[in-house]
């Protein structure tokens, strides 16, 4: 047991941990986004599998690090395919599996996000489509188990680069993935409440979709850049939240007045 008195273990535990959650909030704002489209009493159930899902495939992957480790080796180069003979954009086309993988989780993720973004622009006339092909539970949760996998992948790999024992990554996983259990029907209920958050949810999926299609071609976008972007849009949304309810509060007491 002398792993409990080393603080090495604890530091990396709990940076791990907080890395995971904050990765983990992407597949958070997906699975709420989807899991709205279904009647209210499967929609809790549909976040709860597709989260339970995610943990599943996490630590499954990470009990796979070799054939993970596999993944990032190059096995395609698309330079020698289109008959591209520069050494630099040959090395942007070698793909290996994590990078397929990334690639067509990208392409998924751009899609549903724009399709999503055009239901929410066309507004009735797209709804009424909507209605006449509802989503199904099944339909919804295979949509979530395909990002899972991109999510986890991810996840995984970064795990990987950062903690050499087996334990403390499965540790870190089941702890993140526990507060994203608990803090997913906040945080669907804060996303489809408001109409502008959803919104804003949704053109964040689609730069992260942009960030995983680039990251499969060596194009590297800082992650901290991204979801600072996202912190600053989220608190400049709260703060016009905040105002409009208390514009709201202000015309409601004129008019008792």
């Amino acid at each position: 047991m002398e792993w409990i008195s080393d603080p090495n273990i604890w530091i990396s535990f709990l940076t791990l941990t907080i890395l995971e959650i904050v990765l983990g909030i992407d597949n958070i704002v997906f699975i709420s986004i989807q899991s709205a489209k279904l009647p209210v009493e499967q929609q809790k159930k549909a976040r709860q599998l597709g989260l339970l899902l995610a943990l599943v495939m996490r630590v499954g992957l990470l009990f796979s690090i070799k054939w993970i480790m596999g993944l990032t080796a190059p096995f395609i180069n698309l330079a020698d395919t289109i008959g591209v003979d520069h050494p630099e954009w040959s090395r942007y086309l070698q793909l290996s599996g994590r990078d397929l993988i990334l690639f067509i989780g990208g392409l998924f993720l751009i899609y549903k996000s724009t399709t999503e973004i055009h239901h929410k622009v066309e507004g009735h006339t797209e709804s009424a489509k909507a209605r006449n092909k509802p989503a199904t539970f099944a339909n919804v949760i295979v949509q979530i188990i395909i990002l899972d996998l991109v999510f986890s992948l991810d996840s995984v790999i970064t795990a990987v680069g950062m903690v050499d024992s087996i334990g403390v990554m499965v540790a870190a996983v089941i702890v993140a993935v526990g507060i994203m259990l608990i803090s997913a029907e906040g945080i669907s209920k804060f996303v489809n409440d408001y109409p502008s958050v959803k919104m804003l949810a949704l053109a964040f999926l689609l730069l992260i979709g942009v960030s995983l299609t680039a990251e499969a071609f060596d194009q590297h976008i800082p992650k901290g850049y991204i979801y600072f972007a996202m912190a600053f849009s989220v608190l400049v949304e709260f703060l016009n939240i905040r105002s409009e309810k208390k514009a709201q509060l202000q015309l409601e007491e004129e008019k008792k007045a």
